[in-house]
Parts: structure tokens; sequence; C-alpha cells
């Protein structure tokens, strides 16, 4: 019997670790699923202070968005086409908060540089991109660049870019995943989508 506990112990062990490590391909991730809860982690605004991502959400419905990095030009161009459609996602009641494994001084430079009027926040540890699902191990090209963005604190992931609409509870009500990082949601496929949500 104890043998038959350790054998046991042994193997759920070793799923844990397996779970606990990053896949090795974009195409790999397996992310939370529509009518799942987005976990409740702190991100660092660009201010340098920690922020509930709960507390974010619960001020109203929300586009989480989640970018590669300031450094991304496919990135850049895709909150600056968000930036565009701003007004628009505002006026149907939602807020639009974006993520990304960045520093916040690094964030600060995005934002000035795209003239963005929605808020930026740091995962630069990847707890809330790792819990989610939609992280992936870097290749090893990006490694000190990622360090380097992030303070420290990134050791070795990337997102997959991704679009989450969520309510104020934080339940996810459509999704956005392309492990093609260079394909990104447009902005008016996310205003076709708020649309219908709002019926």
């Amino acid at each position: 019997m104890k043998k038959l506990l350790v054998i046991f112990l042994f193997a759920g062990l070793a799923t844990f670790a397996a779970s606990a490590q990053l896949p090795e391909k974009a195409e790999d991730i397996s992310p939370l699923l529509i009518g799942e809860k987005i976990p409740d982690v702190a991100l660092k605004a660009t201010d340098g202070s920690n922020q509930q991502l709960h507390d974010i959400l619960g001020q109203k419905p929300t586009v989480l968005l989640f970018y590669r990095g300031g450094w991304c030009p496919y990135c850049n161009a895709h909150l600056a086409e968000i930036r565009d459609a701003e007004s628009e996602v505002l006026k149907l009641g939602y807020q639009i908060v974006a993520v990304s494994p960045d520093s916040p001084k690094n964030l600060n430079e995005t934002d000035e540089k795209q003239n963005l009027g929605y808020s930026l926040y740091s995962d630069a540890g990847g707890e809330l991109t790792k819990a989610i699902g939609i992280a992936f191990k870097a290749p090893e090209k990006y490694s000190g660049m990622l360090s380097e963005k992030s303070d420290g604190q990134n050791k070795g992931f990337l997102p997959v870019p991704a679009v989450f609409i969520v309510d104020t509870s934080g339940n996810i009500q459509f999704e956005y995943i392309n492990p093609d990082f260079k394909t990104r949601l447009s902005a008016g496929m996310l205003l076709a989508v708020l649309n219908e949500l709002k019926k």
C-alpha cells in the first residue's frame, strides 16, 4: 500500500512538473477558454505601483490585450490600430487594458511613442501570461533583449499575442489568439464582436 502511495505521489509530482514547464512553441499553448475566469494577479502600472487585475477589470467590461513588447513592430502597429478605435470601444461601454512583459519604464516609452489613451501594465515575470496559458519558451536569440526590457524579470518567455473580452467579474466572453504573431485581430473585427456582445 505504501509503495502504491509513493508511486501515485511521484506520478502526481511528475505531472505537476510537466505542466509547470513552458510550451516549446507558440502552437503548443493551452489557453483558458470562453466561459473561464481570468485569474487575479498583481500587475505593475506605468508608475511602478502594484495593481490587482480584478480591481482593474471590475471597473467596467474590458478588452484585455496581450502583446510581446514595445520592441515588436507588429505589436506597435496593433496598439496604434486599437488606439484609433478606442473612442468607439469606450462608447460601447468597454475599457482597453494592454499587458506585456515590458518593465514600467519601457511601457512609458511605448505609451509616449504611440500616444495611447488606454492603460498599459507590466507582467514582467509572466505570472498572468502563464496562468492564462498563452506563454511559451522564447527563442534563445530573444533572451538578452527580453531580460533587458523587463528589468531582469523575464526569464525567457513570450506571450502569444491575444485579445480577450471579459466582463467585470473576469469571465471570458470572447478570445482571439493566433500563434502567428504577424496576424492580429483587426479593430473592425473587434468592434463587430463588441457590438454583438452588447445585443
